[in-house]
């Protein structure tokens, strides 16, 4: 097996090179230490638990079967002893199984945490309902990420992986994003690009925006994404997706979706972005390395909806009418974004519906014919 050669612009020896086991320990004894209760945390220890009952309960009971038939001298006793035998091996390997999961699942972290540093980054394990206001963010329970690796410089970038669950009647369906975070310099109008290129049957996103909020931009933009923002912010995105950013966007972030809320930019995509791959991360990488050194610009944005309120607290905070005009300063819209341009105005959408529909009856035919 070949090792990768490392990638410009980072290292990523730390993702492949051999670890030294002692240190994965104390590591992991770290983790251990700084970790708050969650669900995870639960759900691995009682992982862990089951699979050490198991091997526990199973091997005992394999011996006893194998000793059963030496002693027997196999006269028919092997047909009999054959069905604890395979139950016992079935839990043996679920335990080896979880063992291995466990032991990989503490090297991964162990490596990542080696790759942040590196970097000059930082690895987090889990944060458990992490505080961001990215659509995918708000969906569903039991929301986590996890295996966040942070930078601050030049700005501040969060890569992390992010799952919930939504429950339907008895059912539940867990969802998995990989995503960037970038922090902006001021809050913007909520714009969203829908990426054409990992588009399937339809959107991939969690969430369906009004169609009039759909913007076409010149060039092939169009061609990659599909841009909505607020009614009545076409001009701003105008001033945000100047032709420069849209060719940054189209030649490192056309397989990305992307979301524009307050002062975040997140780069979405169905696949961990957190990983052992050193080719995401060039990837990723690549892509916010292109995006940030454009979003200088995007901190002059100003919304102008704002300045009518600036000079009513002027006026409200002057028991006088002032003898000469305002000084410039304050006819300048501070910071933010007024109501209507925080948040896309969301529709209804029927696929899921039809989707579900469409599995009930496949399956009360399926029954039928049965």
């Amino acid at each position: 097996m070949t090792t990768p050669a490392p990638q410009p612009g980072f290292d990523a020896r730390p993702l492949w090179e051999p670890v030294d086991p002692q240190a994965v320990r104390a590591f992991a004894a770290e983790l251990r230490a700084r970790r708050t209760t969650g669900g995870g945390s639960t759900s691995a220890i009682i992982g862990i638990v089951i699979a050490v009952a198991a091997g526990v309960i199973m091997i005992p009971m394999i011996g006893v079967a194998f000793a059963g038939l030496a002693f027997s001298g196999g006269d028919g006793s092997l047909l009999a002893a054959l069905p604890l035998v395979l139950f016992g091996g079935g839990g043996i390997l679920i335990a080896v199984v979880a063992w291995a999961g466990w032991r990989n699942r503490r090297v991964s972290a162990y490596r990542l945490h080696r790759f942040a540093q590196a970097n000059g980054m930082s690895y987090q394990e889990r944060v458990a309902d992490p505080p961001l206001p990215g659509m995918i963010f708000s969906l569903g329970r039991s929301r986590m990420s996890t295996d966040l690796v942070r930078g601050s410089i030049p700005r501040f970038v969060e890569f992390g992986n992010y799952q919930y669950t939504v429950q339907s009647g008895k059912n539940s369906t867990t969802y998995h994003w990989g995503y960037v975070a970038v922090k902006l310099d001021v809050p913007l109008p909520n714009i969203v690009l829908d990426a054409k290129g990992n588009n399937a049957f339809g959107t991939n996103l969690p969430a369906a925006f009004e169609r009039r909020q759909r913007l076409s931009l010149e060039g092939d933009f169009d061609d990659y994404f599909t841009l909505y923002c607020p009614e009545g912010y076409e001009r701003d995105a105008l001033y945000l997706f100047t032709p420069d950013i849209m060719a940054r966007f189209i030649d490192n972030a056309a397989q990305l979706d992307v979301e524009i809320v307050d002062d975040w930019m997140f780069l979405y995509t169905q696949r961990k972005a957190s990983t052992l791959d050193p080719a995401t991360w060039a990837w990723l990488f690549g892509a916010v390395g292109a995006l940030i050194t454009k979003l200088d610009q995007w901190a002059r944005w100003r919304d102008e909806r704002l300045l009518a309120e600036n000079i009513g607290a002027v006026q409200a905070a002057t028991p006088v009418a002032l003898p000469f005009a305002p000084p410039v300063g304050m006819l300048t819209p501070p910071p933010g974004v007024a109501h209507e341009g925080r948040r896309l105005k969301r529709r209804f959408s029927w696929v899921p519906i039809v989707v579900a529909v469409v599995i009930g009856i496949a399956w009360i035919w399926m029954r039928t014919l049965g």
